[in-house]
């Protein structure tokens, strides 16, 4: 079955998640990449991770299988640091979900963020999102 979808998934590095939490929403990830149907012309995926800093692990037009998924996936590192969800999603808002990052204009797209708590700025979160 078809599925033409963008799916981009933000993980929370924070201090508070922890380096065995960190793995755990990475196996989840890649699990949930194994069920999928990737390819460039269905579902297509792109990271973000978070902390101090946001980082696009990889954009939605960088990888069309599963297994060069989940080898980027599996190469991502844990950092720690301050929760700063309102950058996370900003990020992804300007930076992840444009054209030069793969996005498709006709499709839809889903964020999925995995976090372990409150932002460290709330407001901006809640506008971040508008």
């Amino acid at each position: 079955m078809d599925c033409l979808i963008d799916i981009i998934f933000v993980l929370d590095q924070s201090a508070s998640v922890g380096s065995n939490n960190f793995e755990l929403m990475r196996s989840f990830v890649s699990g949930l990449i194994d069920r999928m149907d990737i390819h460039e012309s269905n579902t297509r995926v792109g990271l973000v991770t978070y902390s101090v800093g946001v980082r696009s692990a990889f954009n939605l037009g960088d990888h069309s299988s599963v297994s060069s998924l989940k080898s980027a996936i599996s190469s991502i590192h844990y950092y720690g640091g301050y929760r700063d969800t309102a950058a996370a999603l900003r990020h992804v808002r300007t930076v992840m979900l444009t054209s030069a990052a793969g996005d498709r204009p006709r499709h839809p797209n889903v964020m999925v963020v995995f976090t372990n708590g409150q932002s460290q700025d709330t407001a901006a979160t809640v506008v971040s999102i508008r």
